[in-house]
């Protein structure tokens, strides 16, 4: 799921966010709405079924340290579809290799009018920074606009530094991808040649012909010209 890219005008109400919502604390504990039908929260707004049932959540992407594995974990599985990534929560984890997979999982539910939840444990760090890049590419931003977006409706989030730089990597390899999408490489059949030793109707070889040209016809004998 790829949107669009932004006028000016779009670009700033996108990004902006809802004006009239007053941050407080206590809202770390839940999760928000980021695009239409993909929510990004802690996992303690996994646990509550009549949260996720309120809010039609249909597929959830449960992203975890492989350590927290005991606790962070898919625990409705009969009421929603879910992706489990395990992945580690510190700076060196490489988040582009395991993002394709996160992101063919929400674009698919989306299109089918399904409503995604992605948490980690916190719902700070390991989970916004695959938001921020879901929402990268869906509306061709930058990240810095990607990230502004996110943190205008989930204020506490805060990816760490190696996060970030993946987040900032993303942004060129996205842009990259688009351009070769947009530029099929044309299909070129090479015009048949006839080989070089081909018979022509006479019988002689095209070769043979050429190789004649390069050489002076022997002249004409004179049966009279003395002989030396």
């Amino acid at each position: 799921m790829n949107g669009n890219p932004l006028t000016g005008e779009q670009l700033r109400a996108v990004v902006q966010g809802p004006g009239d919502v007053e941050w407080r604390y206590e809202m770390r504990r839940e999760c928000q709405e980021i695009l239409p039908g993909l929510f990004l929260g802690p996992f303690v707004a996994s646990k509550s079924l009549e949260t996720l049932q309120a809010l039609q959540i249909t597929h959830i992407v449960c992203i975890r340290d492989a350590k927290e594995a005991f606790s962070v974990r898919p625990r409705f599985e009969a009421q929603f579809a879910y992706m489990t990534l395990d992945v580690e929560d510190n700076e060196e984890q490489n988040l582009i290799r395991l993002f394709p997979r996160a992101k063919e999982f929400i674009d698919t539910a989306i299109r089918f009018g399904g409503r995604v939840l992605v948490h980690c444990n916190g719902g700070i760090s390991l989970s916004p920074s695959f938001v921020v890049m879901f929402v990268m590419q869906h509306y061709q931003l930058s990240w810095e606009d990607a990230l502004h977006l996110v943190q205008n409706r989930r204020y506490c989030i805060s990816p760490n530094g190696g996060f970030l730089t993946q987040i900032k990597e993303y942004e060129a390899i996205y842009k990259a991808n688009l351009a070769v999408a947009s530029y099929p490489s044309a299909t070129r059949t090479a015009p048949r040649r006839k080989r070089e030793d081909e018979d022509d109707d006479d019988g002689h070889t095209r070769e043979d012909d050429r190789k004649r040209a390069l050489v002076d016809p022997e002249p004409e004998r004179d049966p009279n010209a003395m002989e030396t």
